[in-house]
C-alpha cells in the first residue's frame, strides 16, 4: 500500500520563527511586520497570513503566537528588508520544495499534515465569512464537519475518555459547568483562551421550541478542531513521557 502523500497536496509554509533566524531579527519584530502585511492583504482582498501557536521548553505549556507564510507571502514580507536576505530566503524555499512527500505512517508527518489542513480550513472560513456573511452564519449552526467530540479524540489518541477529560480539566483547557439537575454532571465548556487559539469551537444548535411553554432556546456544543486535535495529542504525549521519566 502506498503511504506517500504528494507534498503538493499539503500547503508548505515557513514560520516567522524560522524567518527571524534567517533574517537575524527578533521574532516579535517579524510578527509585527506580518501583521502590517496582513492589513495590506485585507485592503487588496487577498488571503491573510495564517496564525499558529507553539510552546517553548522554557515556558512549559504557555502558548506563543507565530505566523505561517506561503512562499509568495514570505517574498512579500522580506522584500522590505535587503537583497542578501532575499537570497537566503529564496535558497531556503528551494530546499523546502525539494521535499517530495510526507509519510502518513510517520505520526509527526501526519500531525503536521492535519495541522496545516486545519489552518487552511480556517483561512477559507475567514474568506467565506468576508464574502458571504449570511451563508457563513447558516453554515455555522449545528455544523460539526471537520471537528471532533472528546470521545472521538480519545479514541484517536489511544486514551480513555474519562482520563482525557480529567487531564484537560487539570490543565485548565476546559471546565465543567455547574449542573442544574441534582445528581448529574454539568456540561463541559472550553476556557476562552483555547477558543481564541482555535483549539475548541462552540457550535450552536438549531432553535428548539418547548412544546409546553412555547419558549425558544438554543444549546452550544463544544467541539475540537482538527488543529486542536494535534495540540491535545501533543499534550497527551508530553504527559506520557513525563510519567515514563518519573
Amino acid at each position: 500500500m502506498n503511504t506517500q502523500v504528494p507534498v503538493q497536496s499539503i500547503a508548505q509554509t515557513m514560520s516567522t520563527r524560522e524567518l527571524s533566524i534567517l533574517c537575524g531579527k527578533q521574532h516579535k519584530h517579524v510578527c509585527r511586520d506580518a501583521e502590517k502585511l496582513n492589513e495590506t492583504y485585507v485592503k487588496m482582498g487577498l488571503p491573510k497570513i495564517g496564525q499558529g501557536y507553539y510552546t517553548h521548553p522554557n515556558t512549559g505549556n504557555q502558548q506563543h503566537r507565530e505566523f505561517l507564510l506561503t512562499k509568495d507571502q514570505t517574498i512579500d514580507l522580506v522584500t522590505g528588508y535587503n537583497s542578501e536576505l532575499r537570497i537566503k530566503i529564496n535558497r531556503r524555499w528551494a530546499e523546502l520544495e525539494k521535499q517530495t512527500a510526507f509519510d502518513i505512517k510517520n505520526p509527526v508527518h501526519l500531525l503536521q499534515a492535519i495541522e496545516v489542513q486545519a489552518r487552511l480550513n480556517l483561512e477559507l472560513s475567514e474568506k467565506v465569512a468576508h464574502l458571504e456573511p449570511k451563508a457563513e452564519a447558516l453554515d455555522v449552526i449545528a455544523d460539526t464537519s471537520n471537528t471532533y467530540c472528546l470521545r472521538e479524540c480519545a479514541k484517536t489518541i489511544g486514551i480513555q475518555e474519562k482520563e482525557l477529560i480529567q487531564l484537560l480539566i487539570d490543565k485548565k483547557w476546559i471546565y465543567r459547568e455547574p449542573s442544574k439537575t441534582l445528581g448529574k454532571s454539568g456540561k463541559l465548556q472550553p476556557h476562552a483562551q483555547y477558543v481564541l487559539n482555535k483549539v475548541f469551537i462552540n457550535r450552536i444548535s438549531p432553535v428548539i421550541t418547548n412544546q409546553y411553554t412555547g419558549q425558544e432556546m438554543v444549546h452550544t456544543h463544544m467541539r475540537v478542531t482538527a488543529f486542536g486535535l494535534t495540540r491535545i495529542t501533543g499534550l497527551v504525549n508530553k504527559i506520557r513521557k513525563e510519567k515514563k521519566v518519573a
